[in-house]
C-alpha cells in the first residue's frame, strides 16, 4: 500500500467521528481506522503519463479507500475506478468519508468527494479532470476540513504551478469564498497541504512550503503562525486541543532541514506549546519517510500514514 491520509472514527451505530463521539449505556465505544492509499503505487505526481508508471490508481482496479477495525483487520473497502490519486482523508462529525484527489489526467482527478460511510458518493466537488482556480475548480487539492455546522473547507494546491488557497463551501456544496495567494507573507501559502480545527473554530492550515502552521478564523482573517511544529505534512487536533503534527520530509530527507528531525510533534493547540516528539523510525531516510498523515483516538494512541514504508503505524502512551 502506498497510504497517504488516516482518520479515526468512534462507531456506536451511526459512525460518528472519533473525537466528537460521546459514550452511551450499553453501547461499548469501539474505534475503526480510515486509510486513503495510492492503489500500491509511489511514483511522485511528475511520473503521470510516463510509459509502464503507475501514479497513485491510475489504471488499477484496486479500492483505495481503506476502512479497519482497532486490530488493524481489513473491513471494508470502496472507491476503485472513482479516484486518480488521493492525497487527503477527514471524517467529518455525521461519520461521513471526505477524500481530495490531489492529479488530473484524462478526465479524471482534482476534485474533492463525500462518501457514506458504506462508500456511496454523496457529493461531489470540483470538475472532473479539469485543474482552474474558479469557484467551482481546484489544481491539486490536498485536504478537506468539514466544520461543526457543515461548512466545508478545501486545501487548494499542493506547491509548483498549483493553486494556493483555501476555498470555503456551505454544507450543500455552495461556494461561500476562497482566500491565500502564493508567497511567503503572513496570510500567503504556499503548498497547502492538510487542515484541522480547535475547539474554538480556528482553522489551522499546514503551509507546508512555508514550513509552519497559519491559523486563521473561519473567514479567512489571518491569526497566527507556528513554526515549532516544524514542517508540517499532516495536522490533527482533538477535542482537548491536543495537537498533533506529522513532518515527513526534514533532516535526512531535505538538505534545507537539516537542524529539523522527521517525526510527531504533539503539543498544545491553545498556546502552541511542543509537549513530546515521536522520531522517524528510518532517521537517514533519503525519501519522503515517516507519517505523511497523522490521528489520534480518544485513548491517546497516535496513529501515523507512512507514504514511503506504505504502513500505517500505531503508537501507545507509556
Amino acid at each position: 500500500m502506498a497510504l497517504i491520509d488516516v482518520d479515526v472514527d468512534g462507531v456506536n451505530n451511526s459512525f460518528m467521528a472519533m473525537r466528537l463521539v460521546k459514550r452511551q449505556l450499553n453501547n461499548p465505544l469501539r474505534k475503526s481506522i480510515w486509510v486513503a492509499e495510492r492503489c500500491g503505487a509511489f511514483a511522485p505526481p511528475s511520473q503521470v503519463g510516463r510509459p509502464g508508471v503507475q501514479v497513485g490508481c491510475d489504471g488499477s482496479t484496486l479500492d483505495p479507500i481503506l476502512k479497519f477495525d482497532e486490530t488493524g483487520k481489513l473491513v471494508k473497502s470502496f472507491g476503485a475506478g472513482l479516484i486518480l490519486f488521493p492525497h487527503g482523508l477527514a471524517v467529518d462529525p455525521d461519520g461521513n468519508v471526505w477524500v481530495t484527489d490531489g492529479l488530473g489526467k484524462e478526465g479524471k482527478g482534482h476534485q474533492v468527494f463525500k462518501f457514506s460511510p458504506d462508500g456511496k458518493v454523496l457529493l461531489t466537488l470540483g470538475k472532473r479532470g479539469v485543474a482552474g482556480s474558479g469557484a467551482d475548480e481546484f489544481n491539486a487539492p490536498s485536504a478537506t476540513l468539514v466544520a461543526p455546522n457543515g461548512d466545508i473547507f478545501v486545501a487548494d494546491g499542493h506547491g509548483g504551478n498549483t493553486n494556493a488557497r483555501i476555498v470555503k463551501f456551505d454544507k450543500t456544496g455552495k461556494f461561500i469564498k476562497t482566500w491565500g495567494k502564493k508567497g511567503s507573507a503572513s496570510g500567503e501559502i504556499d503548498g497547502p497541504h492538510t487542515l484541522a480545527m480547535d475547539s474554538r473554530g480556528r482553522l489551522f492550515l499546514g503551509d507546508r512550503g512555508n514550513n509552519r502552521i497559519q491559523i486563521f478564523d473561519q473567514d479567512g482573517n489571518f491569526i497566527d503562525q507556528w513554526a515549532q511544529f516544524s514542517r508540517p505534512s499532516g495536522v490533527y487536533i482533538d477535542k482537548n486541543d491536543v495537537i498533533y503534527v506529522a513532518d515527513s520530509e526534514s533532516g535526512s530527507v531535505n538538505k534545507t532541514r537539516t537542524d529539523w528531525k522527521r517525526g510527531i510533534r504533539v503539543g498544545s493547540a491553545k498556546d502552541g506549546k511542543v509537549t513530546a516528539f515521536i522520531p522517524d523510525p528510518d532517521e537517514n531516510a533519503t525519501g519522503t519517510s515517516a507519517a505523511e498523515g497523522v490521528t489520534a483516538d480518544t485513548q491517546g494512541n497516535i496513529y501515523g500514514a507512512e507514504v514511503g514504508p506504505k504502513r500505517v503505524m500505531k503508537y501507545a502512551k507509556k
